[in-house]
């Protein structure tokens, strides 16, 4: 079926079933999928081999990957893309922001151990309504960028954010992923879209998911809108994980596996009647394990 040695390759575009990909010597070829079980995803390093007398490559197998940002699926976890060292959690105040989607993403940022980066964009239509939650996620360690693609603003300190790293862009339908993007990495050419006139909820335009090279090294991801997003996280270690500051206070609890529920003593609990804590964020977080619980019965 092949015509030479395989050779090692990124994803760099995966549309369902074909695959963009590139070799280290930058050169770049289309790809199919050997069988049903092999789904590579953006960020992925394959082995592939050109198919005699075809244009096309065939990827064979997909090399370890360090990590994982992924969702449920039927039956088995989601893998939206991999690799990455930076995820940039994308809100803004239209469509009006889901601020549990955004503590979702950042929960598997932690569980993954890349960097996450909160983006606040359209900045240029008000950000009072949006200050508070994002107060909280600077408070929580978490880098706050506000930016805007019709004035500029703060484009610039994103970049320098993004810079030599692998990441992806995410977040809901029309905060305008593509159009920053195409603001980072000029000559993109990403799809942009507008909000509903009636929902105000953004369109999906994004089909597929795309990897671009930045300007100052590294890469990024833009990866198609959601209207709701969670992790495959079945445990609660997991869920605690992806929220630094319940970890952080939850090790002063008199229980060592602690919840955070009804456990008494619970330093998680005290720390939010003090106002330390985000109470919104704790609801984040109780949500979230009781998601965890809902896929774990069903494993």
């Amino acid at each position: 079926m092949t015509t030479q040695d395989e050779r090692r390759a990124l994803v760099t575009g995966a549309f369902s079933r074909r695959m963009q990909l590139r070799f280290d010597d930058r050169s770049q070829v289309s790809a199919c999928i050997k069988g049903k079980r092999i789904r590579p995803v953006c960020g992925d390093y394959v082995r592939a081999a050109p198919l005699a007398n075809e244009p096309e490559w065939l990827i064979t197998a997909i090399e370890a990957r360090r990590n994982e940002l992924t969702r449920p699926g039927r039956g088995q976890k989601d893998v939206l893309a991999a690799n990455l060292s930076a995820i940039a959690v994308m809100a803004a105040p239209e469509p009006a922001p889901d601020w549990f989607v955004v503590d979702r993403y950042l929960a598997a940022a932690e569980n993954m151990g890349a960097r996450a980066i909160v983006t606040f964009n359209k900045s240029d239509l008000g950000v009072a309504a949006a200050a508070d939650a994002l107060a909280e996620y600077s408070r929580c360690g978490f880098p706050v960028i506000e930016c805007s693609t019709r004035s500029g603003a703060h484009l610039d300190a994103l970049a320098a954010l993004l810079a030599g790293e692998t990441a992806i862009v995410v977040g809901q339908s029309g905060v305008g992923k593509s159009s920053v993007i195409n603001q980072l990495v000029r000559g993109a050419g990403q799809r942009t879209g507008t909000l509903s006139s009636s929902s105000r909820e953004g369109r999906h335009t994004t089909v597929a998911s795309v990897m671009l090279d930045l300007p100052n090294g590294g890469a990024i991801i833009d990866s198609p809108g959601v209207r709701d997003y969670a992790p495959a996280l079945k445990t609660a270690t997991e869920v605690i994980r992806g929220f630094r500051e319940i970890s952080a206070s939850g090790r002063h609890c008199r229980f060592a596996n602690c919840r955070h529920l009804r456990e008494p003593d619970c330093a998680v609990k005290q720390a939010i009647a003090a106002g330390e804590i985000s109470a919104r964020r704790y609801e984040s977080y109780r949500r979230l394990l009781a998601l965890s619980r809902e896929l774990a019965e069903k494993r």
